[in-house]
């Protein structure tokens, strides 16, 4: 017998994931802990739970910064509160006001937001992937990831001491790049050394083995010209085959230019700020300014008078929404909702996912057994104020195995299993 699920999709470039309920009555409910999606022919494991590590020198703001986000969180969706797994780990609900308008057109009794972890690990410094201040030992913690946030110290405070004694945003890059650099080619090394000992059993154990050291190879010699194993072109085979060893610096960054509160609505008038975003786009990677301080502050606001806050300060979002927005944008993730009178609840599919792909993000039998999509748009349904109206105007479409979900779109999905 045919089953029907009703699911809401649109393009948020800052969401991902969600936590797991058991079976509902609306089929709201996944297997496993992760998700794999295709991008190409290459496939890319991303968990439910999009993990951020946050990296930097000590007293750049890193510390404060996750704190702040983490309350910040919490205080936007009272629903899915932080959860502190470890002392330096927590979860935060990922802002997102669409996520209250289905909910509230839906009448659901609960709405589930999407959801990211922040893992801060102490302050490096030089010499930390050698264990200087206990570094690599915190490098270690980062290495399950899907992305690093670098935070990079653009105020001058004659109260808070710099490690190296100045402001040098290059200087505290370097020197993080640096030592994920190194870190990385100490995992290679060992890996190499593992390698030649060992001896495959058949040939497609040799094909891979093959294909993992001529990874190696080519990541290790970029790793020596100071380059990140991101920029490595690899095959999918050689992809697949050193993932395993979750290297630092084949994980997307994002820069973090932490300003004083005065120059929060004029970014670009601090001279820093203006260096790390060079910087970034050399190395093609993402960057967020965020006010620290601020984000702090905006803790101690009840939640209604945080929007006038930030407001006086010249900004209409928190850095959170800002930090997560780039994050997202950096994966190239989409959002879509599952909404009915249980609940509204945040998913998280990649770009250019087709429709069947999307379904199996819920559950596997939704992708084995789609049929197809009725799919209306999301300001469409809107508009309609439910799936049943948008019907009876004649707004929903049907769509095959083929249709790439959209930006907007809301999805009744029927599947055979």
């Amino acid at each position: 017998m045919a089953r029907i699920m009703v699911a809401c999709s649109y393009l948020i470039p800052s969401k991902l994931g969600s936590s797991f309920t058991k079976p509902s009555l609306q089929v709201q409910w996944l297997p496993s802990n992760s998700i794999v999606f295709k991008r190409g022919l290459s496939m890319a494991k991303i968990s439910m739970s999009l993990k951020a590590g946050i990296v930097g020198l000590p007293n750049v703001g890193k510390s404060t910064l996750f704190n702040a986000v983490v309350e910040n969180g919490k205080a936007q969706a009272a629903n899915f509160p932080f959860c502190t797994i470890e002392p330096n780990v927590g979860k935060v609900a990922v802002p997102d006001a669409r996520l209250d308008v289905l909910s509230r057109l839906s009448k659901s009794q609960k709405s589930v937001p999407a959801s990211i972890e922040f893992v801060d690990i102490a302050g490096l410094v030089k010499g930390a992937s050698q264990g200087e201040g206990l570094g690599n030992k915190f490098l270690s913690h980062i290495r399950e990831v899907d992305s690093i946030l670098q935070v990079v110290r653009c105020f001058e405070d004659n109260d808070i001491v710099h490690v190296n004694g100045r402001v040098d945003p290059k200087s505290d890059i370097d020197v993080i790049n640096l030592e994920l650099v190194f870190s990385d080619l100490d995992q290679i090394e060992k890996r190499m050394e593992k390698l030649k000992k060992g001896k495959a059993k058949d040939s497609q154990s040799k094909v891979k083995e093959e294909a993992e050291k001529s990874a190696l190879e080519k990541i290790q010699l970029a790793l020596m010209d100071g380059k990140p194993a991101r920029s490595v072109a690899l095959t999918d085979l050689e992809k697949d085959s050193v993932k395993h060893l979750c290297l630092l610096t084949m994980k997307p960054v994002t820069y973090v230019a932490n300003v004083a509160e005065s120059d929060l609505a004029d970014p670009e008038s601090n001279s820093y700020v203006r260096e790390v975003k060079k910087l970034a786009s050399d190395l093609q990677s993402g960057v967020v300014t965020i006010s620290a301080q601020v984000e702090s502050e905006l803790t101690e606001l009840p939640p209604e008078e945080r929007v006038e806050y930030l407001k006086s300060l010249g900004v209409n979002e928190s850095g959170l929404g800002n930090l997560i927005r780039e994050t997202y944008g950096l994966l190239g993730l989409r959002t879509y909702f599952t909404s009915g009178e249980k609940e509204t609840k945040a998913w998280t599919i990649l770009t250019g996912m087709t429709a069947p792909q999307a379904a199996g993000v819920i559950h596997s039998d939704f992708e084995k057994g789609f049929i197809r999509a009725e799919t209306v748009g999301y300001d469409d349904f809107v508009a309609a104020g439910s799936l049943a109206a948008a019907r009876e105007k004649g707004l929903l479409r049907l769509e095959g195995k083929d249709y790439v979900v959209q930006e907007g779109d809301v999805m009744l999905f029927r599947f055979n299993v």
